[in-house]
């Protein structure tokens, strides 16, 4: 929006003192003005609509929602009297370049105290914070809904456990590389935060069957589950989270080496509207229980990773791609087992498949006929990764003929950016 035009220069003052011109601030109320800035899309533009005067910077600053920010206890206090209704607050610091000494517990403190209307906190990588300030938070932020303190390695449950009883409305916490976490939260969680949607534990190693047990059993809304790399994780924790999480939606298994077809049955049976799954480098999983899966979210799944997954062979790679068929991405790389075969019912195209990012890296019996037969359904593709499989090079596939479509990008050799993950 242009407020201001350059080639139209007018005598403002003269206009003013003659009448001709009504001063907008005289005209319009806080009511029309904050109206018209809820209409402005661009940050660009609600930017400059506070550059007006001071009372429209005023406004703007106090509707504005959202703020990232690296400050101490200071600025924090004049940002907390200039974002009076502030719910979203990200103070992050960088994982390559840390600033000393970062968010500590003091500014935690002011944080809890000052911005009453907060409901989403993001405190990733602040490692300089502690159980003190978690406890802050819980005594003053009692509508708090989002926390994500991922990689504060020095959080344990003492200040957690107090997030939970004091903010019974969480709907989302990511606590991944907080290592000092032990099924301990997870009942306190259960306890108290019945809301809860979303919760993240990835390499939380010291989580095992009994926390998931326990979260469960007061924890049931939950969406969205990333156990990644929490190798005592096994099938017993994750069919006890299926059944009573029927509204599951993701769930992360990366490397729960424990888990197998036990896990992968339950959530066939209890969560047909799964879309996201990841198993890679859970090597018990076998064909039968993927057959069950991909029949049973036909309609749902879109992102699947089962790289490493040693056991799986052609018949469930094609019973996926012919059943799930809003499937978006596929990850099967290191599953030396897979051959052509799991492509061949694709090649008369009769199947439109949705790919968009396919990887097949290191998989050795994989030739420029499947891959062929899978262009010949699939148009969507931006993405095939084919490094260390030596009979789909870039010669074999012109020799072959092959043609991809025109916005994918093949990785033959490891020299093409890896594509933003999806999941």
């Amino acid at each position: 929006m242009a407020v201001f035009s350059a080639t139209c220069r007018v005598d403002v003052d003269f206009l003013h003192q003659n009448g001709s011109i009504p001063c907008i601030n005289d005209s319009l109320g806080d009511d029309e003005l904050r109206a018209i800035l809820l209409k402005l899309e661009n940050d660009k533009d609600k930017e400059l609509f506070g550059l007006v005067c001071k009372r429209w910077l005023h406004l703007q600053s106090s509707e504005r929602r959202k703020l990232c920010a690296r400050a101490g206890p200071h600025m924090l206090r004049r940002m907390a009297a200039r974002f009076t209704r502030l719910v979203e607050l990200d103070l992050s610091q960088s994982t390559s370049r840390s600033f000393y000494p970062g968010v500590t517990d003091s500014d935690l403190s002011v944080i809890a105290t000052a911005f009453s209307c907060l409901r989403n906190l993001i405190l990733q990588n602040c490692k300089g914070i502690s159980d003190i300030g978690m406890k802050a938070i819980a005594a003053h932020l009692p509508y708090l809904q989002s926390l994500d303190v991922s990689y504060c390695r020095k959080l344990r449950d003492e200040g957690l456990s107090a997030v939970a009883q004091g903010c019974r409305d969480l709907r989302v916490l990511h606590l991944a590389g907080c290592r000092f976490v032990t099924d301990s939260l997870l009942r306190t969680l259960s306890d108290n935060c019945n809301n809860l949607e979303e919760l993240g534990l990835q390499g939380c190693s010291s989580i095992t069957d009994s926390g998931l047990v326990l979260l469960v059993q007061g924890c049931w809304r939950l969406k969205n589950l990333d156990v990644n790399k929490c190798s005592n994780v096994g099938d017993i924790g994750v069919t006890s989270v299926s059944k009573a999480c029927s509204s599951l939606k993701t769930l992360k298994l990366l490397d729960c080496y424990n888990v197998g077809d036990a896990s992968i049955l339950s959530v066939a049976n209890f969560c047909g509207d799964l879309q996201n799954l990841i198993i890679g480098g859970c090597r018990d999983v076998s064909d039968e229980s993927l057959k069950q899966l991909a029949v049973a979210c036909s309609n749902s799944l879109k992102n699947l990773r089962m790289d490493w997954c040693l056991n799986i062979s052609d018949s469930s790679i094609e019973c996926i791609l012919q059943n799930c068929k809003q499937l978006e991405v596929l990850d099967i790389g290191c599953c030396e087992e897979v051959t052509d075969a799991a492509f061949q019912g694709l090649g008369g195209g009769l199947f439109e498949l949705h790919l968009k990012i396919l990887k097949v890296s290191n998989c050795p019996k994989i030739t420029v006929v499947g891959i062929g037969n899978l262009l010949k359904s699939c148009n969507s593709l931006k993405y095939l990764d084919v490094r260390s499989c030596p009979h789909v090079t870039k010669a074999d596939c012109d020799q072959a003929g092959l043609q991809f479509p025109e916005t994918c990008k093949v990785n033959f050799t490891g020299s093409l950016t890896e594509p933003e993950v999806l999941f």
